[in-house]
Order: C-alpha cells, then sequence, then structure tokens
C-alpha cells in the first residue's frame, strides 16, 4: 500500500515539477543554466508559468570577434503560457554582465512539440532578446541574443538538445559578436 502512495505521489510531483538544470558545451564554450518553477514554492501561482533563473557561459574567443573575452553571467524572469497543447509562449527579462557589460534585455520565447509520430518526441525552440541603448548600462550601448533550438525527449523529464546561439554585446566604443556557436546538450527536468 505504502508502495502504491509513493508511486502516485512521484508520478504527481514529475507532472507538475519544473524546475531545470542545463548544460551546453561545443569544442570550446561551455554553458550552465537553471530555472526555478515559482509555483512549486507558491500556491497561488500556476505551475510552470513562471520562472526564475541563472545562466553562466565560459565562452572562447574562437567563437567570438574579441579576445580576452569575458564571462557571460546573467539573472533572468520568464513567464509562460501554453497556447494550445503543443505550442508554449513566453515573455521574459534578463539582467546580464560581463566585465564591462550590464543590460536589461527583454525578449520572447516560444516552443513547438513536433507532430510526428515517434516514441521520442520532438521540440523545436526559439528565442529573440534586445536592450536598446536605454536599457544598456556601464561601457554597454546594446544587447541582441537569438537562439534556436531541437530538443529531443529521450527519457521522461530528460532532453538532449541541440541548439544555435548568436550574442551580440555591442559598446559605446564598438560593436562586438560576443559568441556565435552552435552547441549540444543536456536539459533535465525536475
Amino acid at each position: 500500500m505504502f508502495k502504491k502512495i509513493s508511486l502516485i505521489a512521484l508520478s504527481t510531483v514529475s507532472v507538475f515539477a519544473m524546475h531545470s538544470a542545463e548544460v551546453n558545451i561545443n569544442n570550446s564554450d561551455l554553458e550552465l543554466s537553471a530555472k526555478l518553477d515559482m509555483g512549486q514554492f507558491n500556491d497561488s501561482i500556476e505551475p510552470a508559468t513562471i520562472f526564475l533563473g541563472a545562466k553562466y557561459l565560459n565562452a572562447d574567443e574562437r567563437h567570438s570577434d574579441v579576445r580576452n573575452i569575458e564571462d557571460y553571467q546573467e539573472i533572468n524572469f520568464l513567464m509562460q503560457k501554453n497556447v494550445n497543447s503543443n505550442f508554449r509562449l513566453g515573455l521574459g527579462v534578463k539582467l546580464n554582465h560581463t566585465d564591462e557589460f550590464i543590460s536589461i534585455p527583454l525578449g520572447v520565447e516560444a516552443v513547438y512539440k513536433l507532430p510526428v509520430s515517434s516514441s521520442v518526441p520532438f521540440y523545436i525552440g526559439a528565442s529573440i532578446y534586445t536592450a536598446p541603448e536605454v536599457l544598456s548600462f556601464d561601457e554597454a550601448d546594446s544587447f541582441l541574443e537569438y537562439r534556436f533550438t531541437l530538443e529531443a525527449e529521450a527519457i521522461q523529464n530528460g532532453f538532449i538538445t541541440l541548439g544555435y546561439r548568436h550574442m551580440d554585446t555591442n559598446y559605446e566604443r564598438r560593436d562586438v559578436e560576443y559568441n556565435e556557436s552552435i552547441y549540444f546538450g543536456l536539459k533535465f527536468l525536475f
């Protein structure tokens, strides 16, 4: 009896639990990110709708147009909703930082579950974040980031990711392509 109750409780938690941890790599870049589902901490917030997160990118100069590239950090906030059973749309804001660059980009994220009949669900995603001069501080002039991803849910709540990222950290003195690369990664929801 206790085993059945435990199994039901674990199944229920995994349906609503949406914290995530992700690692993305390529031959020279390392990106770590985590998001907390605020619906798990507050009963008045619907699960999987509001997230607080953090990201760290140790980028290499091989994927940038500058030498001596600085590490990138961000904290982020995302509100999202399921438009239908296959499409999710979100609006977000970030506070990002390198040694001489600070901006507050605003953005849009979208994920679509591909309608393929397979035992492994596939998802395509895209996001774009931008900060004009008015939302850029310190030495920053503007920020632009866009991404495209293809994800396969290889195991329940475990995803294999193939993605493309492009990030511009433009300064008052010069425009910088901070990182442009293809990456491979793993994402876990819990």
